[in-house]
């Protein structure tokens, strides 16, 4: 069993209500596949930006035991 440590930033930590979850798997996933599994088997939305480790990777990035996966909402700025 590997844990994922995942994490939820500023508007998305509203909408669904947590700022952490720790996701417990038996087999390697993408991250795309860490967030259908902690939001209820939805698909992540396209504008969602993801991070492993505090680098920002791809949907299709593989995900390892012990790793912090972060989700952010499209960052706007003036």
């Amino acid at each position: 069993m590997m844990t994922i440590t995942v994490k939820f930033f500023a508007s998305l930590r509203e909408q669904l209500g947590k700022s952490e979850t720790l996701l417990s798997t038996s087999k390697p996933l993408t991250v795309s596949q860490v967030w259908s599994q902690v939001c209820d088997n939805i698909s992540l939305p396209a504008h969602i930006l993801t991070a492993v480790n505090m680098e920002y990777v791809e949907a299709n990035t593989l995900v390892n035991p012990g790793d912090e996966v972060a989700f952010f909402p499209p960052v706007t700025g003036g």
